[in-house]
C-alpha cells in the first residue's frame, strides 16, 4: 500500500503537526475551517487534491476521538468530496481513508480522516488476501463483534 503520509509526526518542538496546523503555528493550506475541525490539503498527496480533515483537539487515535465528533468528520469529509468532483481536478472516484493505529498505517498520532480523489491508473493500491470467507468463519466474526458492542 502506498503511503499515505510520510510528514514527520511533530514539529520541531516536538508538539503534534497537527495541532500546530489547527492553531495556526503550523503552515497549512486550509479548505475548510470552523471552532472544532480545520481541512487542509496533505502536504505529500497520493493524488492531486488529497485533503485531511483534522479535529482541532487533540485525540490520538479513533477510540479517543468522541462519536459526535467523528460523525461531524465524516460529513465535512462527504462535503469535500463532493467539492473535489466539483473541481477541475483530475477526479472519477474518492476514497475516504482512517487509519487507526500504527499496524493500520497511522503515521502521525491525531486522528484524522484522508478524503483522496481516485482515478484510473492512480497507482494507488491496497494490497490484502481478498479471497472469499466461509459462512462459518463471517459468522464467528459477527459473534465476536455484537458481543463486544
Amino acid at each position: 500500500m502506498a503511503e499515505l503520509h510520510r510528514m514527520p509526526p511533530t514539529t520541531s518542538g516536538g508538539e503534534c503537526v497537527f495541532c500546530a496546523i489547527g492553531t495556526g503555528q503550523a503552515p497549512a493550506a486550509f479548505v475548510h475551517e470552523d471552532d472544532e475541525f480545520a481541512a487542509v490539503v496533505d502536504l505529500r498527496p497520493v493524488t492531486t487534491g488529497h485533503l485531511l480533515v483534522l479535529p482541532r483537539a487533540h485525540h490520538a487515535d479513533l477510540a479517543s476521538l468522541p462519536a459526535e465528533a467523528g460523525a461531524r468528520m465524516f460529513t465535512i469529509a462527504h462535503t469535500l468530496a463532493a467539492a473535489l468532483r466539483r473541481t477541475d481536478l483530475r477526479c472519477e472516484g474518492i476514497n475516504l481513508f482512517l487509519a487507526d493505529g500504527k499496524a493500520a498505517g497511522q503515521e502521525i498520532p491525531h486522528v484524522h480522516l484522508h478524503v483522496i480523489p481516485r482515478f484510473a491508473g492512480d497507482g494507488f493500491v491496497m494490497d490484502a488476501d481478498w479471497r472469499v470467507r466461509s459462512r462459518e468463519e463471517l459468522a464467528e466474526v459477527a459473534a465476536k463483534v455484537k458481543a463486544a458492542l
